[in-house]
């Protein structure tokens, strides 16, 4: 056993320190008022805070995209990384959600636009629009995101026909308390904390209150001859508001029903049945706020599948934008403030897209696309995160296993390209980063032409990452079960093959142009595999370093137009050109780019030398694979070929060896006598061929 045992007493005092300290307070309306004064951000508006929500937990500002990565997405540190997100066109696609919460909180318009997040299935929409609203419920319960609304007290001793059980009535739209103020006199107090306030926007708050509200304060006011301060100290408390969607408070998710049982109450709100034999049907106390738009005040709204609503329900949004005000039946008008989220896939957006009769609706939209990773490395990275979150099997995932997977998915997203001179592997590979410096692909470019060239962008179609990960899942199951303690791209690729045709959000059309990428990526594992094998039979970490650096002293020599010690006879000599151009070559460095190289690597090495860090060629991925590839060419000579291809000939301890070689790069015993057997024999008879 480790770890102390929790008991019941531990977990109540965890939960209690987890609380705000005023959670159950009640506060006087003049104690508001200071403490907006002390900080005015209490008295923000919706997307002010949202906006503000998604800066505290962290942002990484990249220079090379232009792009601000928000930690709450691109670390999750609220759920140790459970629930991060990956790829570049993913982090794009948040960067430019919240620009737009951001210019909503400076009121440049987007405050009044429904914020669509527009995808292919599995993209990621709804996991962000989710990771978004528990961000929220957490930032609401902390001193920075903290928010106030209040409670109707005392009713019964004013209000002679109230319901004794309405005697305490909370805020029914949670309004911030200032709108408690006349206009006049609140845009006084407004105008004081604009001059203290620190931050990109204003404060701003022309609400109206609730209809119900609105009932009380008039029979208050009459009752105390228009004396404001005895209405708000006798009937007024402040309470602690704190975004819950399980409590529908701050937070809704809107969920499409059976078309022939729509009804626009559930969004707007409906008569309370139960009050109104006690006040009668046109009072505003008889009214339920018990609609969408009702909860979600001060905070967010979330859509989902929105476009999937008929046309006259969609209607309501238009009011709910534009004018910010929502319009239940026979009742006066709403104020509402709350950032509205809505998210659709492509058939329901290219239906409403092409709709004239939905021209308002779409005006007031802002679409942000959400699609497919491009990366497949990040890609992988998404099944990692699957793997890391599941209980997964007793079973070792193989190298290159994720990474292929990945492969495949991405190029069946990436527009094919029109250069005659780059194939879609290439530009796969590119989209992954994998660009060497004089390379003849213009990734930039070939975006561009992809953006021309797509209906709607690069990455809205192809195949989700659901398949691929149920398909994986799939396998590690079989291996288990065929008691195989590895899981191998072979055994993937198999899974892929057997049931493209079986996964019904893949186009019939499409199945042979995938089968057709599946044998490309089969290849790239290949050439990956046999590397592997050749690393396992020549590597020598030591001899690698040894390499690397005499490189690099030569490198520095050449680049200082100096001479260098030869290490045998101590004299000093021209840097060793024939020995620089060796390593080289092996990347096709071609001659006329080779002082780039070595530039790029000097900048590098004195880059580390500045942090701190000591010479490692491991540490570069360009030069540590000339290095190898360098070493492969040096020992090859002495390797016993037949044994990779007659079992007969292998003298044990030297199988032993390889197989050692090939666990450290991360494969298992099982699985690196598979790869052996897959890409031993073909390294052998290329270099016997030779």
């Amino acid at each position: 056993m480790t770890g102390d045992i929790e008991t019941l007493e531990k977990l109540s005092t965890a939960y209690k320190e987890s609380m705000p300290a005023d959670l159950r307070e009640t506060k006087s309306f003049d104690w508001y008022l200071q403490a907006v004064y002390e900080d005015p951000k209490i008295a923000r508006n919706a997307h002010q805070r949202v906006a503000d929500m998604f800066d505290y937990y962290g942002t990484t500002y990249d220079e090379t995209e232009g792009v601000v990565e928000y930690t709450l997405a691109s670390e999750d540190p609220l759920h140790d990384g459970e629930n991060t997100f990956y790829g570049k066109v993913i982090h794009q696609s948040i960067h430019e959600f919240v620009n737009k919460v951001k210019s909503g909180a400076r009121r440049l318009g987007p405050e009044r636009r429904i914020k669509l997040l527009l995808g292919p299935v599995g993209s990621g929409k709804s996991h962000f629009d989710k990771q978004v609203r528990k961000y929220f419920e957490d930032y609401t319960l902390r001193e920075e995101g903290r928010m106030y609304t209040f409670r109707w007290t005392n009713l019964c001793d004013v209000v002679k026909d109230q319901d004794p059980a309405d005697d305490v009535v909370r805020s029914p739209m949670n309004q911030d308390p200032l709108v408690l103020l006349p206009l006049e006199q609140r845009q006084s107090v407004i105008d004081d904390l604009n001059e203290r306030l620190d931050a990109p926007y204003t404060i701003q708050n022309e609400q109206a209150l609730d209809p119900e509200s609105e009932f009380y304060m008039d029979r208050l006011l009459a009752y105390y001859d228009d004396d404001l301060k005895q209405v708000l100290e006798n009937h007024v408390e402040i309470v602690r508001f704190v975004a819950d969607e399980n409590k529908r408070q701050g937070v809704e998710t809107f969920e499409p029903k059976d078309k022939k049982n729509q009804d626009e109450t559930e969004l707007t709100g409906d008569v309370n049945y139960s009050k109104i034999a006690i006040y009668g049907e046109s009072d505003p106390r008889a009214f339920d706020y018990s609609g969408a738009f009702c909860n979600a005040n001060r905070g967010i709204f979330s859509g989902e599948e929105l476009l999937k609503l008929q046309r006259e329900f969609l209607y309501d949004f238009l009011h709910a934008t534009q004018e910010q005000t929502i319009k239940p039946k026979n009742n006066p008008r709403i104020d509402i403030d709350q950032v509205i989220v809505g998210r659709t896939n492509m058939p329901e957006y290219k239906d409403k897209k092409g709709d004239e009769k939905m021209e308002a609706f779409n005006d007031r939209t802002k679409r942000i696309d959400f699609p497919y990773v491009l990366s497949y490395e990040d890609e992988a990275s998404i099944y990692e995160k699957m793997l890391n979150n599941a209980d997964v099997p007793d079973i070792n995932v193989e190298p290159h296993t994720l990474e292929m997977a990945g492969l495949f998915g991405v190029l069946t997203r990436v527009e094919e390209p029109d250069a005659e001179t780059v194939d879609l592997l290439s530009k796969a590979k590119a989209y992954n980063g994998e660009i060497d410096e004089g390379d003849d692909i213009d990734v930039k470019k070939l975006r561009e032409e992809a953006a021309a060239k797509a209906e709607i962008g690069e990455g809205m179609v192809g195949i989700s990452p659901r398949f691929i990960g149920d398909e994986i899942a799939e396998a590690i199951m079989d291996s288990k079960h065929r008691q195989r303690g590895f899981l191998s791209p072979l055994t993937v690729f198999n899974f892929f093959e057997e049931n493209l045709e079986h996964h019904g959000s893949i186009p019939e059309d499409n199945f042979e142009t995938y089968y057709r990428y599946l044998e490309t990526v089969r290849e790239e594992y290949r050439e990956r595999a046999i590397e592997d094998v050749r690393h396992a039979l020549a590597y020598d970490i030591d001899e690698i370093q040894r390499q690397g650096e005499k490189y690099m002293d030569h490198v520095m020599a050449y680049i200082d137009d100096d001479t260098i010690e030869d290490d045998l006879t101590g004299r000093e000599q021209e840097p060793d050109e024939t020995f620089l151009r060796s390593v080289e070559e092996k990347l096709d460095v071609p001659e006329d780019r080779k002082n780039d190289f070595r530039q790029e690597v000097s900048n590098w090495v004195s880059r580390r030398a500045r942090e701190g860090e000591a010479f490692n060629p491991q540490d570069n991925e360009r030069l540590r694979r000339a290095l190898e590839r360098k070493l492969w060419e040096d020992k090859k000579h002495n390797i016993n070929f037949s044994a990779l291809v007659s079992a007969s000939d292998v003298d044990d301890d030297e199988r032993s060896s390889w197989i050692d070689a090939l666990t450290e790069q991360g494969y298992s015993e099982a699985g690196a006598k598979e790869v052996l057997e897959f890409a031993g024999a073909e390294v052998a008879k290329a270099e016997m061929e030779d």
